[in-house]
């Protein structure tokens, strides 16, 4: 993985905080299976998923999408767990 793409997935993951709230604002009545969709694609276009297919920095889309969608819920999990949930 190069050192380029590797700094641009840290940054799309530093984001998930802020992407994740305001999905919630956007999508507090849909599921959270919609909201996780909702926060993928925001990320997955920070990151630009289809341009490291295609200069080989992502080898399989599909799996790397898993990855995200765990960290997601990962995230999520910890946020509700938090006092964040509370407010």
């Amino acid at each position: 993985m190069g050192v380029d793409f590797l700094k641009l997935f840290l940054r799309g993951v530093a984001m998930l905080p802020g992407v994740i709230q305001g999905t919630e604002a956007l999508f507090g009545a849909a599921t959270g299976e919609q909201k996780r969709t909702a926060a993928v694609e925001i990320v997955g276009a920070a990151i630009n998923i289809t341009d490291a297919v295609s200069k080989k920095q992502i080898a399989d889309a599909d799996k790397f999408t898993a990855g995200l969608n765990g960290i997601i819920d990962g995230f999520v999990t910890c946020l509700n767990a938090s006092m964040w949930a509370k407010q």
